[in-house]
């Protein structure tokens, strides 16, 4: 780490506002295998690369999903507590969201992102929308230690995260953030999670390498921002998309391969890739339900209930808080 530190001191350092992006990306690309961490996806560009993905015929996660929220909202309601805080774990865009609290009858909402200016936003309009609700953003990283406001102390708590988001994360990192969502919301507490499940190879091939080519967009993105945020020099039409299966790890990969011999400078450190070379740039892991169910156990949390669709390709799952 300190050989990535001194590379940047070497070379005009970036704001506070893009230094842990800048460590980051140098401390990904000089290892080997070199990797950049799906975090740095999401720039107003990405995010709206994102959105345009989920409305793809390949990308079933997100419809799957909201139809399952849709239509097991009342069955999700029964188990709520009354007068419950809902805090949601990386707040985006508030589809998901609005469904659970149309559904189900919180007294108030947390929302807890990175992005004060996206928070407030998504704030002020779930307030118009819900008057009735207290909405308390707390600007935080979720996957870190952060404080609930005072405003919903000794209120039940029911933890949100949806997307398949828990996927991401390797299974050390997931639990390491499912611990840290028990110590913040407490024992007895529920969690609603949006998990992945496994499926016909063919299916994850399809929804990760659209005809359309919007996935690859997404993932050169990457890229196309540290050459525009950390002065790199990357040439985009260098790189091909590759998304793959690896079975024996349960997960999608995301790689972006060299097509040719290259040398990058970024930050005053040079960066060599050969021919063919990856930088590996998300996972994506599928769950059985069985296999989340040890990992959720292992973390202190006791799955409930489990809804899917009919065709059982996501699930969302109610888990509490053990002692």
């Amino acid at each position: 780490m300190n050989v990535h530190v001194n590379a940047l001191s070497n070379a005009h350092l970036p704001d506070d506002k893009t230094s842990a992006f800048a460590q980051a990306a140098v401390a990904g690309l000089t290892q080997q295998p070199k990797q950049l961490s799906p975090k740095y996806f999401y720039d107003a560009a990405g995010s709206d690369l994102f959105e345009q993905i989920t409305r793809l015929p390949e990308y079933y996660p997100t419809r799957t999903e909201l139809g399952i929220l849709r239509d097991r909202g009342a069955d999700i309601a029964r188990i709520i507590p009354g007068n419950a805080a809902l805090v949601e774990f990386g707040a985006g865009a508030t589809t998901k969201v609005r469904l659970l609290l149309e559904s189900c009858r919180f007294a108030a909402y947390v929302p807890v992102d990175i992005s004060g200016d996206f928070l407030t936003a998504q704030a002020d309009s779930l307030r118009r929308d819900f008057p009735d609700l207290a909405v308390h953003p707390v600007i935080a990283d979720f996957t870190t230690a952060f404080k609930l406001p005072e405003a919903i102390e000794g209120q039940p708590k029911v933890g949100f995260f949806p997307g398949s988001t828990i996927g991401n994360f390797e299974p050390h990192e997931a639990c390491r953030f499912l611990r840290s969502a028990r110590e913040i919301l407490g024992v007895g507490a529920l969690m609603i999670v949006g998990v992945d499940l496994e499926k016909d190879e063919r299916v994850l091939h399809a929804a990760y390498n659209d005809a359309a080519g919007v996935t690859a967009r997404f993932n050169l993105n990457l890229l196309l921002r540290i050459n525009r945020e950390l002065g790199g020099n990357f040439d985009l039409s260098a790189f091909v998309h590759r998304a793959i299966y690896n079975r024996e790890q349960h997960r999608i990969e995301m790689h972006l391969i060299a097509r040719k011999p290259q040398t990058v400078r970024l930050l005053g450190t040079t960066i060599t890739l050969r021919a063919g070379e990856s930088i590996h740039t998300e996972n994506s892991y599928k769950y059985s339900i069985a296999r989340f169910g040890a990992l959720a156990h292992g973390s202190g949390w006791k799955v409930q209930t489990v809804w899917t669709d009919a065709s059982e390709m996501f699930s969302v799952q109610a888990l509490v808080a053990e002692a």
